[in-house]
């Protein structure tokens, strides 16, 4: 098959629906049920309902991924994240202390105990905790949780220092700004406090303006000519503002103008280069646009981030497939199937690329590998008959008459008659 065979297949029978299910990771649509009881499906489910903030679902899945195999610490630590999300502190206090005690010092174990520290008044040992990872933050916020442990201790002098540290690592948050004045307030910095507040404030309002052009901008996308919906959204662009410009390249891309959408993501991944949301949003606006070469490079980086998240993991799939690079694309979407076997257009496009490879390496006599993978297409289609007939084929060459005769009958039970 040619490359614009490849690529025609893919578009018209996997590429529609798939895509249209991780136009980003905040929209995916839920996974469905089904009867697959492995981890890696457990966890590839608790990812998606995590993405869609759905965290009593994501957690009874991260809970199932640990009832069949323990220690699977990856998965634990997503189930402590959800019952921090859900506000059930001391569960995920639990979790995170078994992640600890499993990993050692873990940066980002260490921040949300920290977190929970504060909110349970524990300032000596969130304090503690939250300082012993702001040389190299897990999370931008930290030195704000810090700042903030630090004021309802009344240590204001390091309050101050952490809270300007934090303001520096992200100048649009509104919160830092309100804590400091607060700081200068118990000073008795009376001019400082009220230009910190002030800034606050802006901020907020800007925050609030953010959205408001997001709403406006979706509207005239819908509902207007590209080029005077183009000079609404255009406001959203902001070159140093990655929120902005990542809302930005996501609404361009929903309402499929893809051109448009490259820009600002492109800008937003290099404004923050370890954000999966980002580069998969990044990647899949270049894969639309048939720029495979260029998907690639973000699609990768987003699954070395977040290797269990299966949407990542089938777009990737599919592109290297898109590129020819078939044991590559293999590889991928094998492993985008076991995080979500009941994805069937991933199933579909692994099925095909195991075909290939198999037919490939029976041309070459490389009789074991193309059995192999005869095998894990008959795994994903039982009911084929051509490929119990090439397993037949398979097994007749490599000597095992008896497996052939299997494959045989099969292959003519399933035959149309």
């Amino acid at each position: 098959m040619g490359q614009s065979g490849r690529v025609l297949f893919y578009s018209g029978v996997v590429a529609l629906t798939l895509l249209s299910r991780a136009i980003s990771l905040c929209g995916l649509e839920p996974p469905s049920e089904d009867s697959h009881d492995t981890p890696e499906a457990h966890v590839g489910k608790g990812y998606q309902y995590e993405q869609n903030e759905r965290y009593e679902e994501a957690a009874r899945q991260f809970l199932a991924a640990l009832a069949v195999d323990p220690r699977l610490v990856r998965a634990r630590y997503q189930l402590a994240i959800c019952y921090f999300a859900l506000g059930r502190r001391p569960e995920a206090r639990q979790e995170f202390e078994l992640v600890q005690a499993e990993t050692g010092f873990d940066p980002s174990v260490t921040y949300y105990l920290g977190r929970l520290d504060l909110l349970d008044g524990a300032l000596e040992s969130a304090i503690a905790r939250l300082k012993s990872v702001t040389a190299a933050p897990p999370f931008p916020d930290a030195a704000y949780y810090l700042g903030s442990a630090y004021l309802k201790n009344n240590e204001l002098e390091l309050a101050e220092k952490s809270l300007r540290t934090a303001a520096e690592l992200d100048p649009h948050d509104f919160r830092v700004l309100d804590h400091l004045a607060r700081v200068y307030q118990k000073l008795g910095r009376w001019e400082e406090a009220e230009r910190e507040y002030a800034h606050s404030e802006a901020l907020r309002q800007r925050y609030n303006e953010t959205a408001r052009q997001a709403v406006d901008c979706s509207r005239k996308l819908e509902t207007r000519a590209a080029d005077e919906a183009r000079a609404t959204c255009q406001q959203l662009f902001d070159r140093s503002d990655t929120d902005k410009l990542t809302t930005l390249g996501m609404l361009y891309g929903q309402h499929g103008d893809y051109a448009d959408a490259v820009e600002p993501l492109a800008l937003a991944s290099q404004l923050d280069p370890d954000s999966p949301e980002i580069l998969h949003n990044l990647g899949l606006t270049y894969f639309r646009l048939k720029r495979y070469a260029e998907a690639r490079r973000p699609l990768e980086r987003a699954v070395a981030l977040r290797p269990d998240f299966s949407g990542s993991s089938a777009l990737l799939g599919a592109t290297l497939y898109a590129l020819k690079e078939d044991q590559a694309a293999y590889r991928v979407l094998d492993h985008a199937h076991q995080l979500n076997p009941a994805d069937s257009d991933t199933a579909s496009l692994l099925f095909e690329t195991a075909v290939l490879l198999a037919q490939k390496e029976l041309a070459t006599k490389a009789y074991t590998q193309s059995l192999h993978h005869f095998r894990k297409a008959a795994e994903l289609r039982p009911a084929d008959a051509q490929v119990h007939r090439q397993l037949a084929d398979v097994y007749r060459l490599l000597g095992q008459r008896a497996q052939a005769e299997l494959e045989g009958r099969a292959a003519e039970r399933l035959s149309p008659h």
